[in-house]
């Protein structure tokens, strides 16, 4: 008996305080890990091809390009070590120890954070360019995006480690057993990064995009009536170009695919009750985002799939192929 007590545990040799394991069948398992793992790798191959394409064709250098190339890195280290982790955690034990634990939480929320951040500047890039066209150029400019999402990361870092600061500074202190891994925010922090990390950035978001989406709605009514330049200028203040709307309803997809995996993932903070299993999908959910947004420049940007083209027949290797057309 004791033997079928031990074979459940992590650590068989600390009957009183090791977890037990997952109790997962074996085929259960191994779909779930062949499913979650395909999902990762899709998710790091086709976040490089956005990191690559961004930043190898000059063409590309542009303040919303510059933004899309942030979130990508984002979602590219989601797929790289998030998801993984995110896979162990809900087939097997937790082996690597406190210390570890403390430092993927850490990684883990700024990581997420940044994402948030990222979402932010790209409404924010959005609005100006199709509510304020003429001076988009001289307020949005590519060193001022850059300095934006330096300082999105590093006020990633900065304000999650205040939260997390005890936890880095006595990991696994919340632990309930050996072999667990989890993190804990007090009801003060909770209700702190809940406004912050989710009801400020989402109302900052749909604020932003609503009166996008009005501007938009308007250029469009006025293109189909005819409206002359003078009365389109004077009804709408500035004329926004037809690729500028383009580009806002392929970033508003964007956005809205963001906050349908979003949301679920900061509500679970509002329910008192729900099972493991709920919220290791809605985890994944969350996670699952990061693939999805390179599908959706896949979907939409023609220049994306004209530098993968460029990219997986190796003609990036060739000189001067920075300089090459893929606009």
């Amino acid at each position: 008996m004791e033997v079928e007590v031990g074979a459940e545990l992590c650590f068989p040799q600390l009957l009183n305080s090791s977890c037990r394991k997952p109790t997962t069948s074996l085929p259960e398992a191994l779909l779930l890990h062949v499913v979650l793992s395909s999902i990762s790798l899709l998710t790091v191959a086709l976040n490089l091809l956005v990191i690559i394409s961004v930043s190898h064709f000059r063409q590309l250098h542009t303040p919303t390009n510059i933004l899309l190339l942030s979130l990508a890195v984002s979602d590219f280290l989601v797929g790289l070590l998030l998801m993984p982790v995110e896979i162990l955690l809900n087939t097997s034990c937790w082996f690597f120890g406190d210390f570890i634990c403390s430092l993927y939480s850490y990684v883990s929320f700024i990581i997420t954070s940044a994402s948030i951040g990222d979402m932010v500047l790209i409404s924010v890039d959005r609005y100006v360019a199709i509510c304020d066209p003429l001076r988009y150029s001289s307020r949005i400019t590519e060193r001022r995006v850059k300095l934006c999402v330096c300082l999105c990361w590093l006020s990633s870092v900065f304000y999650n480690s205040l939260f997390l600061k005890d936890d880095l500074h006595q990991p696994g202190r919340f632990n309930s057993c050996v072999g667990e891994c989890v993190i804990f925010l007090d009801f003060i922090e909770g209700t702190v990064d809940l406004v912050l990390s989710f009801i400020a950035p989402i109302t900052a978001i749909i604020v932003l995009y609503m009166r996008v989406f009005i501007v938009a709605v308007s250029q469009a009514r006025a293109m189909r009536s005819h409206i002359t330049a003078v009365s389109l200028q004077l009804s709408l203040n500035l004329p926004v170009k037809k690729s500028e709307l383009k580009a806002a309803r392929t970033l508003g997809v964007l956005v809205v695919v963001f906050l349908i995996c979003f949301c679920p993932y900061y509500s679970l903070s509002l329910v008192s009750v729900v099972s493991d299993s709920f919220v290791s999908f809605v985890v994944f959910l969350f996670y699952f985002n990061s693939c999805l947004n390179p599908l959706i420049y896949a979907m939409f940007y023609p220049w994306f799939r004209k530098a993968v083209k460029l990219i997986v027949t190796l003609q990036i290797l060739q000189p001067g192929s920075r300089e090459a057309s893929v606009l």
